[in-house]
Formats: C-alpha cells, structure tokens, sequence
C-alpha cells in the first residue's frame, strides 16, 4: 500500500486532486499547541457543482454498473488499506482534532469495522414479495438515492465518515463529503485509501470548506438526492430548510445531553470507569457524551467520592502525549466551555474534583480542566445544555419516578445509560426513556458498528449504523406485474 501522500491544499473531484476553483485556503490550526498545522482548501458553490456532477457521472458509470457484490468486495479493500495505515491515521487525527493518539487509532480501526460490515452486507439487503390479487406479482426493490450528501463535524471525522459514507456506498450512491474546516485531514487521506483501493472515479468526492459556503451549497443543490449531517441543533436546522426546498430527505444527529442513572443496587466497581470516561472522552466534544450522572440518594455521596478521585488522577495533555484529556478543538470552543466553568463558580455550585493543568502544557493549545459538578439542580443550565467539553453534573434523585423524569427533562434524546441489577427496573426503564439509545450495565457497548444510533426530540432524526442504515441510504420501489 502506497503512503498517504496528498496535498491538504486541493479536494477530490471526479478520481482527480485539484486546486479549488477559486484558489483560496483556509488555515488548520493544531489545537494542542494553536500552530498552524495545515492548509486545507477554500471549497466553494463552482466545487460542489463539479463533485455532484462527478457523482452523477459515477452513478450513469462504472460505479454504477457494479453488482451488490462488488461493491462489497471494494468496500472490503477499502477496509484492509485503512487497517494497513491505522497508525498514520491515528496520527493525522490526533493532531488535527486534539484527541489522546490511543483514542484516534480506536477511531482508524472503526472506520475499517465500518467499512467491513457495510462491504459483507452490501448485497444482503434484499426487497419483499407480497401477497396480492389474483393474476399479479408484486415484489418491492432497494434502491439508491443517487447522489447523497455527507456533511461531517470535526469531533469523529473517521468514524462519521465509516458509518454514513460506508453504507451510502453499499447501497451503490455516490458521495459528495464535506468535512469540517476544523479537522478535514483524515477526510482527504480517506480519499487517497480509497483511490487506491480502487474506488471507481466520482464514487467519492471530498470538498472541504467552509460550512456557510460549500456546507450550504451541497445541502441545497438540486443534484443531491439525500443528506447526512451530524452537528449542532441550530446547523441542522438549516440542512434540513435547504433539503426541505428540494424535498430531500436528511438524516441528521444534532447531539444530546445524556444521563447515566446509577441506582443503589448497581455494581458501582463495574459503573464507576464508564461514569468518567463517557464523560471526558475526546476532551468532552461526544455527541453522546454522558454529562449528566443521576444517582439514587442513598449513594450519592460515595459515587460522587469516588468519581472524583478518578478526576483528580486524569492526565491532561497535546494529543501527541497519549494521555487521558486533550485540548479543545478551537479557541472558540476553548470560549465556550470556559463560560460554563465560570457560570459554575458563579452560579454557587459544588466543583467536586478538577483534574489540573500541567504547568509545561503548550500555552496555544486549547486546554480546559476537566471539571466535576456535584448536587446540580435538574433544571440548571449546566444540566440541560450541551456543553461540548469535559464538564459532567451530577444530580440527585430519589425512585424511578424522579430518575425518569429528569432523564426526559432536556430538549435533548440521544443516549442513556442504566445501572442496577434488578431486571424489571432495567426493562422498566429502557422502555420509559426518551431516546435512541439506552445502555444497561454499560455505556455505549464498546461503539456497536451494528447498532442503529441516532435520536428523538433535538437530537435529530433517522438512523446511522447497523443496518437501518443501509434502509435509510435507499428507497424502496414497488414493482406489480399482471400476468393473467
């Protein structure tokens, strides 16, 4: 396998790099030290026409002539190159995003897993005969959209990019990829693996730029046929006015607010890692983050005793140092969740534990003190809205009643997590929470490349991973044949 070599100042168009159309770069900055890292290019309106109209051309092409079966077999080569290069790619995200270098290489091996899993069942996902009038055959197909949008934020570009780009490519679309201006190296080495691999030209298109210039061209353009975007609730919001006017379907995530509910009788030894970890992965920017822990009364204060001694041992440092905590992707967001710090001193409330602050951390880097909030209000801000940074609240609550009703208590619906040992409290409450996910005696199941992920209320619509995903990535067509 050849190395990753490509040109962070050009997009790929058509199986071909080239400059942006109007020649402009944007910085990338490395947000361990706040050094320019990188020039990425400035993709624009003329960009995305040019990528969607490659994907059209694949789809009428080569790549669409392909069976089910092999597109599978190129997924599967695609998987094998991204294994082949893990550690590359793990490097390339550590730096770019900010993430510990052992958490980006988690992330290179589940794109590869992705890549697998979509590339076995790309040609297991079949359609439906059904019973009917006398003299007719009626059967349904799964088909493409054609040409699908993938806008990807900058906090997981890997493993976004192996879920929704790995099953629109099963299903036979042909992708236009937008990665975040923030972190897009990987997105392009992406497409060098995937060249290489032998991916037919305009299967995938890579156009980084900025979010209100090539992000809103793509998700308006007429040639695009469906959209993924996983971001903020008021971005969403946008995508899916844009798709609306070209009455394009859009699957989006938009992130959450998600509990933990530790009852009395739960195994406090096998819960306490998954109450901090879920919390401070990725410096806190998870979408599923696990910000708010909810503790039954009785053992709040040793669960608090004791989630704080882990804090105070959390290792913070550049992404390059492999520790516990990396830097915050942006001094934007360094902003933000310094503000929520603040409102927490301010506001009154307990800091249980920090973790500190190396004196010899690099003074550009983007770092905030991983920070432990006991005896939080439900109704506080802190506890009802995303932070995006290694902030966790801890609330308490007395009975199922109250646990359920704060758990439900946000604008939010994406994950939850459950620990008791009473089973019928587990069904009990698995089946009463607000959300697209529920986790009992566990958080998040190790990734679950299988499981269909996504949310209800603000945390968006439709269904990544799994195989739902290759439902949402086709359309259904019905097909009726009288023969009598």
């Amino acid at each position: 396998m050849a190395t990753i070599a490509f040109d962070t100042r050009e997009i790929y168009v058509g199986g071909r790099w080239r400059r942006a159309a109007a020649a402009e770069t944007l910085p990338l900055i490395n947000p361990s030290d706040g050094s320019l890292l990188a020039e990425i290019a400035r993709g624009g309106a003329a960009d995305i026409d040019a990528a969607v109209a490659a994907a059209e051309a694949a789809l009428e092409g080569e790549w669409g002539r392909l069976t089910a079966a092999e597109r599978g077999r190129v997924l599967a080569k695609m998987a094998v190159a991204v294994l082949e290069q893990a550690d590359e790619l793990a490097r390339l995200e550590a730096l770019d995003v900010g993430k510990p270098l052992k958490q980006a290489r988690a992330d290179a091996v589940a794109l590869a897993r992705y890549l697998e899993f979509y590339g076995g069942a790309a040609d297991k996902v079949h359609g439906h005969t059904i019973p009917f009038a006398n003299g007719y055959a009626a059967l349904t197909l799964r088909e493409p959209h054609g040409v699908t949008a993938h806008i990807v934020p900058w906090n997981y570009p890997m493993q976004i990019i192996g879920r929704s780009v790995g099953a629109a490519l099963a299903m036979g679309n042909a992708c236009v990829l937008k990665p975040a201006e923030e972190a897009c190296l990987t997105a392009l080495a992406f497409a060098h693996i995937a060249h290489e691999a032998g991916l037919p030209a305009g299967a995938l298109n890579v156009v980084p730029g900025l979010g209100e210039e090539a992000g809103a061209a793509l998700a308006a353009h007429a040639g695009v046929r469906h959209i993924s975007f996983t971001g903020s609730v008021q971005v969403g919001s946008l995508i899916q006015a844009a798709a609306a006017k070209n009455a394009v379907p859009v699957t989006l995530e938009l992130g959450g607010k998600s509990p933990q509910m530790v009852f009395a009788d739960a195994d406090l030894d096998a819960a306490l890692p998954f109450l901090v970890n879920a919390g401070i992965q990725n410096a806190g920017q998870t979408c599923s983050a696990a910000s708010r822990i909810l503790v039954e009364r009785p053992v709040f204060d040793e669960v608090v005793a004791r989630m704080a001694e882990r804090y105070r041992a959390l290792r913070v440092g550049p992404a390059l140092a492999d520790l516990d905590v990396g830097p915050l992707i942006s001094k934007r967001q360094h902003e933000i969740v310094s503000g929520y710090v603040d409102l927490v001193r301010s506001s009154g409330l307990q800091v249980a534990a920090q973790a500190g602050l190396p004196a010899d951390l690099p003074p550009g880097g983007y770092y905030v003190a991983p920070t432990l909030v006991a005896g939080v209000d439900a109704r506080h801000r802190i506890a009802q809205e995303e932070i995006f940074g290694p902030v966790q609240a801890v609330t308490a609550f007395d009975g199922e009643a109250e646990a359920l009703a704060i758990a439900n208590g946000t604008r939010y619906g994406l994950v939850a997590g459950v620990w008791t040992r009473d089973g019928g409290r587990q069904w009990r409450m698995a089946r009463r929470l607000q959300c697209g996910q529920v986790f009992v005696n566990n958080y998040g199941a190790g990734g679950g490349i299988e499981l269909p992920f996504g949310g209800v209320k603000h945390s968006g619509h439709g269904r990544e991973k799994g195989f739902e995903a290759l439902y949402g990535f086709s359309v259904v067509k019905t097909v009726a044949i009288k023969h009598d």
